[in-house]
């Protein structure tokens, strides 16, 4: 996929999300991942209008 930025408040791009799923122990659960994306990332904590793009890619890579 593309290296698009998904969280413009925090210039988190697509790589940004999936080097964070892929750092540390691997989570089943979209919500955890994201919790675990967001602490490393800071994404979806300026405006929050990212948070449904940052769990549907979140919901990609982890069932790639």
């Amino acid at each position: 996929m593309e290296n698009i930025e998904i969280c413009h408040c925090k210039h988190v791009t697509y790589n940004d999300v999936d080097k964070a799923l892929h750092e540390g122990e691997r989570l089943e659960d979209v919500l955890a991942a994201f919790k675990k994306v967001q602490d490393e990332t800071a994404c979806s904590t300026g405006c929050g209008g990212c948070y449904n793009d940052i769990v549907d890619t979140i919901s990609r890579i982890m069932h790639y």
